[in-house]
């Protein structure tokens, strides 16, 4: 800044960290995640569970299930699908549904891990002319999550609906810590005229390449134990609380600091700076 520079203003930043604050993000452009007003006015309200040892996140969002919008059969086999993913992960909701009743897809899914972060981030309001900040926890990216169409897909199969599909799921991929089958000696015959010999081949792997496959094997044994691990983990229901809910004004009031406390920075503007990512 140079010295005839006039400070127009000064901004009192006030910090804070009482609450446990997260960042969800959706593919909702800069609408808010609401329910249908139709799946409102029926009951339904969005719902949302946890994995903690995971840190994975599912929020349960209803859908417009009115017959001018919404695809009866079809949400039938969908939300059969649905039912029997859960199942293979045993993660069925409990009480769901009446005994006999026909499963529908009555809800889109939104899935998210956590998103690693690097450095120290935070989130910042403007309050009475004064900027408070307060630290972020965690960072979680919404998608859809449509693993029941897998599901579908391999229940088709089985029913030979696509025998002659080339992409056809024949199971996991072999394990590279299994030895490789030995090829069959080729026998080749010149086709000229003279004597015939006999040529064998076989396939050997180099010590290079099984270290490349024992790395790889190891990758994918640690892959395999944490997706284990996460399916095998039960789910802790949440209470999901939109923005115009009181309890999301209580929480936006807490978020605010009225602590006059000063804090003195210890670190000059050169660590600062070489220290940044």
């Amino acid at each position: 800044m140079d010295e005839e520079d006039e400070v127009i203003s000064k901004i009192p930043i006030r910090l804070s960290n009482r609450l446990s604050l997260q960042i969800h993000q959706f593919p909702l452009l800069s609408r808010p995640l609401q329910a249908p007003p139709s799946a409102e006015a029926s009951g339904k309200r969005i719902t949302a569970r946890i994995k903690p040892q995971s840190r994975v996140q599912e929020i349960h969002v209803p859908v417009d299930t009115r017959p001018e919008v919404y695809n009866s059969d079809r949400g039938h086999e969908l939300g059969q699908g649905q039912l029997d993913d859960d199942r293979e992960k045993n993660q069925e909701k409990k009480g769901k549904g009446r005994e006999g009743e026909e499963p529908r897809l009555a809800e889109m899914r939104l899935r998210s891990e956590e998103i690693p972060q690097r450095g120290a981030q935070m989130l910042g309001i403007m309050h009475e002319n004064e900027l408070h900040l307060h630290p972020i926890s965690a960072i979680y990216q919404f998608r859809p999550t449509l693993t029941y169409l897998d599901t579908l897909s391999r229940k088709n199969r089985r029913r030979g609906g696509d025998e002659s599909d080339s992409d056809s799921d024949d199971g996991p991929p072999p394990d590279p810590d299994e030895p490789a089958p030995v090829a069959a000696p080729v026998k080749k015959e010149k086709k000229a005229a003279g004597e015939a010999k006999e040529v064998q081949v076989s396939a050997r792997r180099t010590d290079e390449k099984a270290g490349n496959l024992s790395q790889l094997s190891n990758a994918r044994k640690e892959m395999l134990a944490i997706i284990r691990a996460e399916q095998e983990e039960s789910w802790q229901n949440l209470e999901f609380c939109g923005v115009m809910t009181e309890e999301a004004s209580q929480s936006l009031d807490q978020f605010f600091s009225y602590n006059n406390e000063e804090l003195h920075c210890s670190t000059d503007v050169t660590t600062f700076l070489t220290s940044a990512p």
